[in-house]
């Protein structure tokens, strides 16, 4: 049988050599516009208001606020400022026997920039304090006195449990959803964690029970070790926290007591990372320079941000409303945050200071104890450096470009 040659043209052979190509490059195409958000993708959120348990009831709404933009693959797919919703799971009132209360609250769900809903998963327990030990102190001592009545002392509840305004709470994505990639917006490599910072900065501290108190009026860009260094070496010190140690100091140093303890206020439902203390060596007790300050979750350059709320107290009260003995300050909240500020560049360790304008201006206001105070609602920003020989390598404020919200004035750092 003769032979035959099967000839195919040359448009046929290009055609079969292209088509794998051809069907690759569409399913590219299709996938493309989609994106996969993975579970547990983490959503950074802030509790809207204060809750206790003296009040709050299992299943009641709640608001939580995005404050980071949450992206994807290059895309954000959740805006900061996006309100997700959540709900009490568990409550417990304070009880006998010194026994706190408790709340226990959880995230439910958040709506993506398409306008789609996503479930969320998290949850956070807070626990008021126990009265246990001091309730077993006192029985103690009334018994070395009178014996039958330590047992009254049984009765004593406990702490109602509060979660602040601006209590911080991360949530994940649960389950991984698809959205359609043309309806996402690109994600922002222009905004800075500065500005994003302040946007969402709450302008006043709270006190345990959420009233609200001293003005934020600082903040600090610095490494924690270059902070810490910073206020050492201006001669501010760290006030005592631990009961005993304060208890002993009292007695022994009583009016040269420098390390005396401030109270707790709040931001971003957490107590200050630092208490900082510079006495007036005329009146330690009654007159002192102080500042509380928190670490935020945000970054720049690689260096934490810092804010800070600076009061001077002036004189001592006693607040009768609580029988209690507290501080009264100088209304003029503005001279103190500048005193820092010119304390610190005694130091030669500030690289850069600029004013910057509160979101939410505070012209005046009271602190938590009944103080008021008045303000031109401004925030002092300064940038700390590590101490180096000879200090030759201070930056010139007027050449740091900072992608901060408009309205800011920059000032001379070697002030």
């Amino acid at each position: 049988m003769p032979r035959t040659n099967q000839c195919f043209p040359a448009y046929t052979l290009l055609f079969l050599f292209l088509l794998p190509c051809i069907f690759w490059g569409q399913e590219v195409h299709e996938n493309s516009t989609r994106l996969v958000i993975p579970d547990g993708t983490p959503v950074k959120l802030r509790m809207v208001r204060t809750i206790s348990s003296a009040h709050a009831r299992t299943g009641d709404r709640l608001e939580f606020v995005v404050v980071k933009d949450v992206t994807v693959g290059g895309f954000t797919i959740i805006q900061a400022g996006t309100i997700a919703s959540g709900s009490v799971l568990e409550v417990k009132g304070k009880r006998l026997l010194g026994i706190g209360g408790k709340v226990v609250i959880k995230l439910d769900s958040v709506k993506l920039i398409t306008g789609d809903e996503v479930a969320l998963q998290a949850r956070k327990e807070i626990k008021g304090r126990s009265r246990s030990v001091l309730m077993l102190a006192e029985m103690m001592i009334t018994g070395l006195f009178y014996l039958p009545a330590a047992p009254v002392f049984l009765l004593s509840p406990g702490r109602d449990s509060t979660v602040l305004k601006g209590t911080e709470v991360t949530a994940q994505i649960n389950g991984d959803s698809v959205v359609e990639t043309v309806k996402l917006l690109a994600g922002n490599a222009d905004v800075s964690e500065l500005r994003e910072m302040i946007d969402f900065l709450p302008s006043r501290t709270l006190d345990g029970e959420g009233r609200e108190g001293d003005m934020l009026n600082l903040i600090f860009i610095a490494k924690k070790d270059d902070l810490e260094g910073a206020f050492e070496r201006a001669g501010w010190l760290k006030t005592d926290k631990s009961k005993p140690t304060i208890f002993w100091h009292l007695l022994q140093q009583r009016k040269h007591y420098t390390k005396l303890p401030m109270a707790r206020l709040y931001v971003f439902g957490r107590a200050q990372d630092y208490s900082y203390a510079l006495p007036d060596p005329t009146s330690i007790v009654a007159r002192r320079h102080h500042l509380r300050i928190w670490r935020t979750d945000y970054e720049m350059d690689g260096a934490p941000i810092w804010v800070g709320a600076a009061t001077h107290d002036v004189a001592i009260q006693i607040q009768m409303t609580r029988l209690r003995i507290t501080h009264r300050i100088d209304p003029e909240v503005d001279a103190e945050r500048d005193f820092v500020a010119a304390n610190l560049a005694d130091t030669r360790l500030i690289a850069h200071e600029e004013y910057l304008h509160c979101v939410d201006p505070v012209f005046a206001g009271e602190t938590a104890t009944g103080g008021t105070f008045y303000s031109d609602s401004r925030m002092l920003l300064m940038e700390l450096h590590p101490e180096k020989a000879g200090n030759s390598d201070l930056r010139d404020a007027s050449t740091l470009e900072r992608g901060t919200s408009g309205g800011m004035v920059a000032i001379n750092a070697s002030r």
